[in-house]
């Protein structure tokens, strides 16, 4: 696979853009895309499916407006988990018949705002939501598509934050409940039954978590076959690792290979809900040193990004690549790059060899996918801007904030009102 972020002449570029020119024009924290990294990403997973499948964008990775018009764009469908993100994806163009709804509280004003919209599909987590959709779907008219997403036991091999396909996981059905949860959703009148599913974690670098998932759900068709229960397709979920560091995930086309192998001749289309292998290495964060520090046991570059804007680190520990965006001949020293956050967690990486200067811009790898999501205003600090490039040409696909943005919908406590009793 291609990489849309190289050095030119020393000089970082993100396509055929020159980083430090992009970082001076629209200032730092800057989060940059490529919709070239992003097109080749899906293309490489609609590649593999074929006509034996669909995939859906898993939104919660990243679901900034210019990255998921690009994705529509190019015919893919969504994973949402949430009325925001369902409403961010028909903003994007996304069609409705092309989404997923996954999640374990999903609300009755969710539920019913997606049954109006005509979404392809609704995950159920529990028993307890196939009658509130049946209920909510009653009170509309409509029947509910719905696919049972269970939860399989399978170790995913993951962080324990990111691994939800044990049975001490929140999400998803116990294997032994789902016949029964499937038999009331066949007797609900406004429930149809279209397929089943399970997601096992995220950042998995093995085919055979998913051929083990798949495995115990394709028991579980036969035995429905049985009962008179015919499904229709197959959600595996998402999951796919991609390469931070040293790890070597499968590509897309040998995972899917295996998948399809093992589905045979069964009439199942196979759902795909990728986040992270779509959208990771299709971005990355640029940051400039505010200065260096030295205390005789460490040496610090503080950076003007923090783990508000970036909280991967701090949240699952993850080790992200940092770059020099220009390469410069500098001696090298052992750095941890610390953000300004009032926090010693504030840290995008520990240890890392650079040589480096006050002033210096660093670009943070990987960063296109459960970065700027996870980003919060955590010391009255403004969100980053977003900006997308497609060859020659950038477009900001998210406007710095500012401090009237921090302010908005706030107001002063009156100190003149009434005593409290």
């Amino acid at each position: 696979m291609s990489d849309f972020f190289a050095y030119k002449e020393g000089r970082l570029c993100a396509e055929r853009l020159d980083v430090a020119e992009l970082a001076a024009r629209y200032g730092t924290p800057l989060y940059i895309y490529s919709a070239a990294a992003l097109s080749a990403n899906l293309c490489a997973w609609q590649t593999a499916l074929g006509e034996r499948g669909a995939v859906c964008y898993a939104v919660k990775a990243n679901s900034n407006l210019g990255v998921l018009s690009l994705l529509a764009a190019r015919g893919c469908g969504f994973d949402i988990v949430s009325g925001g993100e369902l409403e961010r994806v028909l903003a994007a163009g996304g069609h409705p018949k092309t989404v997923v709804f996954s999640g374990v509280g999903k609300t009755v004003g969710e539920l019913r705002a997606a049954l109006r919209a005509g979404i392809g599909c609704f995950n159920l987590e529990s028993a307890a939501e196939l009658e509130m959709l049946n209920e909510a779907a009653g009170a509309l008219g409509v029947q509910a598509p719905v696919a049972v997403r269970l939860n399989p036991d399978v170790n995913a091999n993951t962080h324990p934050y990111i691994a939800t396909g044990l049975r001490e996981n929140k999400f998803g059905i116990d294997m032994a409940q789902a016949r029964e949860v499937y038999a009331r959703a066949r007797d609900l009148p406004h429930i149809r039954v279209l397929g089943a599913g399970c997601h096992i974690g995220s950042q998995l670098t093995e085919i055979a978590p998913f051929e083990a998932a798949l495995e115990r759900i394709l028991h579980l068709v036969d035995a429905l076959a049985a009962d008179g229960i015919e499904l229709e397709h197959l959600d595996i979920g998402g999951g796919l690792g991609v390469a931070y560091r040293d790890e070597s995930p499968p590509a897309p086309a040998d995972l899917c290979a295996a998948l399809l192998e093992r589905l045979g001749g069964q009439r199942l289309r196979l759902v795909v809900e990728p986040g992270r292998s779509i959208a990771a290495n299709a971005g990355i964060l640029v940051t400039q040193v505010l200065l260096t520090k030295q205390t005789g046991v460490k040496n610090f570059a503080v950076v003007d990004a923090g783990m508000n804007d970036l909280l991967r680190p701090a949240l699952y520990q993850a080790w992200m690549r940092i770059i020099p965006v220009l390469d410069q001949p500098r001696p090298a020293a052992v750095w941890d790059i610390v953000g300004p956050v009032c926090e010693s967690g504030d840290f995008l990486g520990k240890d890392r060899t650079l040589g480096l200067a006050a002033g210096d811009l660093l670009c943070v790898r990987g960063a296109g996918a459960y970065s700027f999501c996870l980003s919060s205003n955590y010391n009255s600090r403004s969100r980053a801007a977003e900006l997308m490039v497609c060859g020659e040409r950038a477009q900001i696909v998210r406007q710095r904030e500012t401090v009237a943005d921090l302010l908005r919908g706030e107001c002063p406590f009156a100190l003149d009102a009434p005593q409290c009793a």
